[in-house]
């Protein structure tokens, strides 16, 4: 289990081993688009994970793909459709307020 904070409210939640970011967000009642269902084909779900990127699944030549195509991706990019919670450490990630996907 990790301690997963969300900003820029700030909201805390636990988020169980094998989860994924999105199924977190959602969990947490927080708005994040994710237009294609945890397919990472639309990129509508990047977020920026700026502590405890050790705590995630590696990035995924589908994730990766999609990311090299969306404007404004950095080093902290994930799709959190695809990211999942290994539970090793906390993690805080950043919602971007904007559909910055196709």
């Amino acid at each position: 289990m990790s301690l997963l904070t969300i900003m820029p409210s700030g909201k805390t939640i636990n988020a169980g081993e094998g989860m994924t970011l999105l199924a977190a967000i959602l969990a947490a009642d927080e708005a994040l688009a994710h237009k294609c269902d945890g397919k990472a084909s639309c990129g509508s779900c990047h977020i920026f994970v700026q502590e405890g990127r050790k705590g995630l699944s590696r990035i995924a030549k589908e994730e990766n793909e999609k990311l090299d195509a969306i404007v404004g991706v950095g080093s902290k990019s994930r799709l959190a459709c695809q990211a999942i919670v290994l539970g090793t450490e906390d993690i805080k990630i950043e919602l971007l307020g904007f559909g910055s996907g196709f």
